[in-house]
């Protein structure tokens, strides 16, 4: 209720609506008092209300008209007559405790309301010179002040307050406050913040605990609700790890107000050297765009790299405007198995495109006639000797597969389940070429891979042959417009544009659907007809490719194609990285978070797998968490029971600065593998993002605990509210309502109604 309205209410009805949403209503009149009240009104309200002696001069609409006016008069003063009012609870001066809890976090610091911090708000209210609110608080409570951020602290008073905390317990800070408290009478809690809560704990269990106790929050919320001008960096989805060269595309999501169809423009730095700019149009206020940025890496190591939007004229808070993302850039050779049924062209020129790519190792298995195969790029003798794998620990070596023109029928059942498995369980990418022998064509619909495929493939008749041929033009969707993979030149514009002048292929497996949630990547139009030319899925733990055509050397042959042009190698090299990028080790290393402060717990998660990929239990698993000084320490990982193969520990860092957390595993003595991740230390900065005031959150708690909400501009009724309260030491106070100014001005007017249409009837 806005202070214009409850100043009405309050003229009106005597009292602000705190009393009446606190009070209970009763009558104060005494039993003998009533009964003779009521046999008056018995002898006195017939004649008065009778219209009888007025007949002829009366129609029935007037008789009821003037009748109800004056029985509603006469209702009005027996009313007032049986002594109306309101009992509320209202606590003993001094006799209750007061907590008055304050945000000391860094938000306090934005400056949003003409140019003044938030902070100031509460120096003046909470000040060492006092204010009217604090006087008349200190004069019915014994105050208690607490600062929280990450956590509640008692305050000797408010001028200890620093605005340096870094995050927003809301939740914790109310459960200390209310804890701490508990053995005293505590009348409630006044909380002072903007409801900028950025911690993972919801609200809801600290709201139950405060109804249980009967303790009411009167939040007092600062800042503005909405931002005239800013633009936010919401959130940066970017891949934890990556092979050194590979292109990296991360989303970014940006929100705004007050920049509605300007230009902007998306810095992306890697130790202050910008390595992408990209131009962005604001779309709507409140709406988020969400921005495909691409870059490569070329350090090794853990790279922090920062995303910044570059300022605008009018921006209230600037610390929004950028956010890091690590990533962790790998350097090492990545074996592929590459199976082809027959020998062709296609072979020699995937491999071609990538000799030159330190972190590529194709590893090709043809089948020159029936048991006889050509090995290529193997590392010893017995590397796939006796053709394609038929154990799981011999496939799973890989990182990826590629099936080319071989038929389903060269596997058994069970090296079919074994690929399906490969991509399902250990988390392998697979790609599946187009050729005479592939898809349908070849007999694998229906079989436990095509389970796996992105694209949908018709079961053939036993003995149905059909020829089919195509040559078609490939083209970019909406989704390989922005998709890693399909990036064949320098920026998005320009690799656009490099798709349209590429010169078609030639296709044999007419595949035109995909599986609900797949994405189509690229299509070809031939025949007057639209065929899928990439498409891919995530299945299980990994990554599915299918190229259904048979001839992408010609990107690289063609007449049309410059002796120097490079798309083909670039295609090739960006579609293999992103097939292996999200690969699992047998080991792996995750954190917790990315980015943490000092003194934040960082919990470790590993997975621990045999050499056939399965959860082991019963592993030693050592993290070496290695400090930005070099010095390292180690924290055994306990099996967590809840999931087969996993383990947890965790730890806390003391420096800023990246830390190393290394991760051995073994079991009986043999070494199951190792793994390994980062963390980067840093002063947190959520205090800067979805920093507006967030009234409904505050509103929230204030209403579910019985409580009120207060801005600057009405916060001068919080020690009259505060008050009244059942919680703490309390008498019940009498609060007449008889005399209301409401029941007069009715009163009047009922009368004045009634004399006016008498008149008006002739009836005076």
């Amino acid at each position: 209720m806005s202070q214009f309205f409850e100043g009405v209410f309050q003229f009106l009805f005597k009292y602000r609506p705190v009393v009446f949403e606190r009070g209970d209503f009763v009558f104060g009149v005494s039993w003998p008092a009533l009964l003779l009240i009521v046999m008056a009104a018995a002898v006195v309200l017939p004649p008065l209300v009778t219209y009888g002696g007025m007949r002829s001069k009366l129609r029935s609409l007037d008789r009821a008209l003037l009748t109800t006016l004056r029985v509603t008069a006469m209702g009005i003063l027996l009313f007032a007559l049986l002594r109306p009012m309101l009992v509320v609870a209202t606590v003993v001066p001094q006799q209750n405790f007061l907590a008055v809890l304050i945000d000391d976090s860094r938000s306090m610091q934005i400056a949003d309301e003409d140019g003044i911090p938030r902070s100031e708000f509460v120096n003046k209210l909470f000040g060492p010179d006092g204010s009217d609110v604090m006087t008349q608080l200190a004069d019915r409570f014994k105050l208690r002040f607490y600062g929280f951020s990450e956590s509640a602290t008692q305050l000797a008073s408010a001028a200890d307050l620093t605005y340096e905390g870094q995050q927003t317990r809301l939740a914790s800070a109310l459960s200390r406050v209310s804890s701490e408290l508990s053995s005293v009478p505590l009348a409630g809690i006044v909380l002072v913040t903007d409801g900028a809560d950025n911690s993972a704990i919801p609200l809801t269990e600290s709201i139950l605990q405060l109804r249980g106790r009967n303790l009411p929050v009167h939040a007092v919320g600062l800042g503005r609700e909405h931002f005239a001008k800013d633009i936010e960096i919401t959130s940066v989805q970017a891949p934890r790890r990556v092979l050194r060269g590979s292109s990296v595309a991360v989303d970014v999501m940006i929100v705004h107000s007050g920049f509605s169809g300007k230009t902007i423009q998306l810095h992306v730095e890697d130790d202050g050297r910008i390595v992408s700019t990209q131009e962005i149009e604001m779309p709507r206020d409140g709406e988020v765009v969400t921005v495909r940025t691409h870059f490569t890496a070329d350090e090794v190591g853990a790279r922090v790299f920062r995303f910044r939007v570059v300022p605008e004229d009018g921006e209230l808070v600037l610390e929004n405007n950028s956010r890091e993302a690590l990533v962790v850039v790998v350097d090492r050779r990545e074996k592929i198995l590459y199976f082809e049924g027959e020998p062709r062209w296609e072979v020699k020129f995937i491999r071609r495109a990538v000799e030159d790519d330190e972190n590529l190792q194709i590893v090709t298995l043809q089948q020159t006639a029936e048991n006889k195969f050509y090995r290529i790029g193997v590392d010893d003798e017995d590397e796939v000797a006796d053709g394609f794998p038929k154990r799981r620990e011999d496939l799973f070596e890989y990182r990826a597969l590629i099936l080319g023109s071989v038929k389903a029928s060269f596997f058994t059942h069970d090296q079919l389940q074994m690929i399906a498995e490969f991509v399902s369980q250990r988390g392998g990418g697979l790609l599946t070429l187009g050729g005479r022998n592939s898809f349908s064509e070849g007999g694998w619909a229906g079989t436990p891979v095509a389970e796996v495929l992105p694209v949908v493939l018709k079961q053939k008749a036993p003995g149905e042959t059909s020829e089919f041929f195509v040559e078609a033009k490939v083209a970019l969707t909406p989704v390989g417009r922005s998709h890693p993979i399909t990036q064949i030149a320098d920026l998005p514009k320009a690799s656009s544009q490099r798709w349209t002048e590429l010169p078609p292929l030639s296709i044999i497996n007419p595949i035109t659907e995909t599986k609900p949630g797949a994405s189509t990547l690229l299509t070809g139009r031939g025949d007057g007809e639209n065929f899928i030319v990439l498409a891919s899925q995530r299945y299980g733990r990994g990554r599915v490719l299918s190229f259904p055509v048979q001839d992408s050397w010609i990107w690289q042959m063609h007449a049309d194609i410059p002796l120097e042009d490079m798309t083909h190698e670039m295609f090739w090299r960006q579609l293999l990285r992103w097939l292996i990028n999200s690969v699992p080790d047998r080991v792996s290393a995750t954190v917790s978070r990315d980015r943490v402060g000092i003194q934040q717990s960082v919990e470790i998660t590993t997975e621990a797998l045999d050499s056939a990929y399965l959860e082991v239990n019963d592993a030693d698993v050592v993290a070496h968490v290695i400090t930005p000084s070099g010095s390292e320490r180690e924290v055994p990982l306990e099996w967590t029971v809840e999931r087969d193969g996993e383990y947890k520990a965790s730890f806390v860092p003391e420096d800023y600065g990246m830390y190393e957390v290394r991760i051995d595993a073994g079991r009986n003595g043999a070494v199951l593998g190792s793994g390994a991740s980062y963390v980067q230390v840093a002063e947190p900065v959520d205090e800067f993002f979805d920093a507006e005031m967030r009234a409904s959150l505050l509103k929230r708690l204030a209403d579910e605990t019985g409580g009120r909400f207060y801005t600057p501009e009405t916060v001068s009724s919080l020690p009259e509210d505060v008050q009244f309260t059942e919680s703490g030491s309390t008498i019940l106070e009498e609060k007449d309502l008889w005399d209301m100014p409401a029941v007069f001005f009715l009163l009047l007017a009922l009368v004045g109604v009634e004399w006016g249409y008498r008149r008006t009837r002739g009836l005076v």
